[in-house]
């Protein structure tokens, strides 16, 4: 077993049962990956296997992207891991305060790599990298804990995005079973 499946399915983020899928899809079972975020250990894991994944890969962005409300955790640890700034990308406007969609300094042309938490088809993080380019930004790609393979790569691939995950669905599957 992984260790980020191992510490998924230790701290409860693993569940199985009749589940209902932000996208819509019906599914048996469920990352609550708000147990996993909000558990100190977890996080920092991730966050580490996030940053080594970075540096393998040769990604540098110049910041970290997360979508509110729950890859806000990931993106901070990680920027707290590897000393690049945040920005939040909200998924709609505020009708008080600035109304702005990106919290946080980006400056037109900077190289941004959004942090998800779970992705199934990606439609949040193609709206977050909407809002990104719109901004002038240059996504450079994503990172998720999990990719529950529900047409999310391909999805995010047909924008010219690439997807990196930590974990895929099937391997949480069947790690939990072994």
């Amino acid at each position: 077993m992984s260790e980020i499946a191992k510490a998924l399915e230790d701290c409860g983020a693993l569940q199985f049962g009749d589940f209902t899928l932000a996208s819509g899809a019906k599914s048996n079972y469920y990352i609550d990956i708000k147990k996993a975020s909000t558990n100190p250990k977890v996080l920092y894991l991730i966050s580490q296997l996030m940053a080594e994944r970075m540096q393998m890969d040769n990604l540098r962005p110049d910041r970290i992207a997360g979508v509110v409300l729950g890859s806000i955790p990931l993106a901070a640890a990680l920027s707290l891991a590897t000393g690049i700034p945040f920005v939040m990308i909200r998924k709609e406007k505020k009708d008080h305060g600035t109304g702005k969609l990106i919290e946080g300094d980006l400056n037109k042309g900077e190289k941004v790599l959004v942090v998800e938490d779970v992705i199934t088809t990606a439609g949040s993080s193609i709206k977050a990298i909407g809002t990104l380019r719109e901004a002038g930004a240059d996504v450079i790609g994503v990172i998720s804990v999990i990719d529950r393979e529900g047409g999310g790569r391909e999805n995010l691939r047909d924008i010219g995005v690439e997807l990196r995950s930590l974990v895929k669905g099937s391997e949480l599957l069947r790690d939990s079973k072994s």
